[in-house]
């Protein structure tokens, strides 16, 4: 292999540079995301935004990042790895210039966008890069890059909320939005002089077609399913038009007809291993991701009134969290294989969880610190134990179990838990203010199944009809309702790490009984 660059070839230097160059393109992605958290009611207000398009907008910077990062995974062998980091750096940069210009929806979706497919193509590179460049430990060094995610989101909030401190009446929010340039040029710079290594199933010789047989038609059929329904979503949203009632159904033969075609295109069913742990990123983003938005509605008001706290430090405190144990997985690892770290992680969480839907004042953060321990090493885990047991699979396997987990995060998790948190709120209602449950109860549905909700117009509509002085009240015990439904999701989201839990136990058990876990190394001849 004259002229090509392997891990092996790098030096110890040449490896660190490459290795926290790939550190600050994730930090840059994280950088992005602390601003449109800290930032995006600001804006929203500011040009007139409704709620419906600042989430449009927010969502534009996460649903391309799965796709291009499976998109990138058929290519990048091909292309290399430095010509797309350059492609990332770019859009990256554009991001945070043109956000900065940006003084409409239209502008600020449109380099939201770029946010994304910057992001997808970084996490596209620097997983499988991280891998070849330490092919002996990929679980401790995969999950040390993702410290990146939690270091960009603490670096990016302090420095909002530092410079805001040191201005008087704070800076706008569109200089808040160049922040991201700092780590962009950082990494781009870092990159230049790098070597890019080929992964290692390129180095053993294992053909294109064996890292497709990888992922096979199980694989296929379901990350087509969920790129198919949320390509969908989104262009139904954007043009207006309304949803099909059977779009998840036609989503799901779709799906099934595009993996078939897949399947056989490359005479494989797939590995079931690896598609059990595609399946498994369901629960681990709706446990790690679905949950944060009611966790951060239990945090906001002890660090406001009790703390006298910036909310914005709910960010920090969990990232801060998670950085550190991150960046200490190494000796972590020395004690538990990836699945034995993962079915603790299901116990950290679901205590957390559990304990988070009844806490109160200060120890809402001690159940809090109990539940970032769970979700600290879901994410990485799951690379890296996909890296180490399917290493024939290369760039595909790995990002694409990535790339369904932040797809299902939006699509399965966020949507179920809101589901939860509706039904909860019409169960208290009926319970405590049933003439408002007679005028307000609508129907809803997601996917296949149906339930019952308050509609919020039809709600307003029934305060508006009160005497004055029922207004009040009444409205009091609504919102009380609603506060108390926010627990009950975090309760009903306990299954989703009690069942990582189970799983991940089950498998543990099984590498036990084979004579302990152990990593997949490839020869040179592509053999295992």
């Amino acid at each position: 292999m004259n002229g090509v660059v392997t891990g092996s070839d790098l030096s110890a230097h040449e490896k660190k540079i490459l290795f926290w160059a790939s550190f600050l393109s994730l930090a840059a992605a994280g950088f992005g995301f602390a601003f449109r958290v800290a930032m995006q009611g600001t804006y929203g207000a500011e040009l007139d935004l409704t709620q419906q398009q600042v989430g449009q907008i927010f969502g534009a910077a996460l649903w391309p990042i799965a796709l291009t990062m499976i998109g990138f995974s058929l290519v990048v062998d091909r292309t290399g790895y430095k010509a797309p980091m350059i492609g990332a750096f770019l859009l990256q940069g554009l991001a945070g210039v043109g956000t900065f210009f940006a003084d409409s929806y239209g502008t600020l979706y449109a380099f939201a966008l770029c946010a994304g497919l910057g992001h997808g193509i970084v996490e596209a590179v620097i997983n499988p890069v991280c891998a070849a460049v330490y092919p002996k430990e990929k679980t401790k060094w995969l999950t040390i890059l993702h410290a990146a995610w939690p270091a960009g989101l603490v670096g990016g909030t302090l420095i909002i909320i530092g410079s805001d401190a040191l201005v008087e009446g704070g800076l706008s929010w569109n200089f808040h939005a160049l922040w991201v340039i700092l780590p962009v040029i950082a990494y781009g710079f870092m990159y230049l002089p790098c070597k890019f290594p080929v992964d290692e199933r390129v180095q053993a010789g294992v053909s294109y077609m064996e890292m497709l047989r990888q992922v096979g038609f199980l694989g296929a059929a379901l990350a087509s399913v969920l790129v198919i329904y949320e390509v969908g979503n989104q262009y139904y949203t954007l043009s207006g038009k309304i949803l099909p009632e059977d779009w998840f159904k036609t989503s799901v033969m779709a799906g099934l007809a595009v993996g078939a075609v897949y399947g056989v295109m490359v005479r494989g069913l797939g590995k079931p291993l690896f598609f059990l742990m595609c399946l498994l990123m369901i629960p681990v983003a709706t446990a790690e991701l679905g949950t944060d938005g009611f966790i951060k509605e239990l945090m906001t008001p002890v660090l406001e009134n009790d703390w006298n706290i910036n909310p914005a430090f709910a960010l920090v405190f969990s990232a801060a969290i998670m950085l550190i144990l991150r960046v200490y997985a190494g000796s972590v690892l020395k004690f538990f294989s990836p699945p034995g770290l993962l079915c603790l992680s299901g116990v950290f969480s679901a205590i957390g969880l559990y304990w988070l839907s009844s806490a109160a004042g200060t120890a809402i953060f001690i159940a809090f610190v109990l539940y970032a321990l769970g979700q600290t090493y879901y994410w990485p885990c799951v690379l890296g134990f996909v890296s180490e047991r399917y290493p024939k699979g290369g760039a595909l396997t790995l990002n694409t179990v990535s790339a369904i987990g932040l797809l299902s995060a939006g699509i399965v998790g966020g949507p179920i838990l809101g589901v939860a948190f509706d039904r909860s709120i019409h169960d208290n209602t009926v319970a405590e203010q049933p003439a408002l449950a007679e005028e307000a109860t609508a129907p809803g549905s997601l996917f296949w199944m149906e339930h019952e909700k308050i509609d919020p117009e039809k709600a307003n509509a029934y305060f508006a009809a009160l005497p004055a002085a029922e207004q009040g009240p009444a409205q009091e015990a609504y919102d009380t309702s609603k506060g108390s439904a926010g627990r009950d999701v975090l309760k009903y989201a306990v299954r989703f790490p009690l069942i990582l839990l189970v799983v991940f136990g089950l498998i543990a058990l099984y590498f036990r009984s084979k004579g302990g876990y152990k990593p997949v190394e490839l020869t040179e001849e592509g053999g295992t």
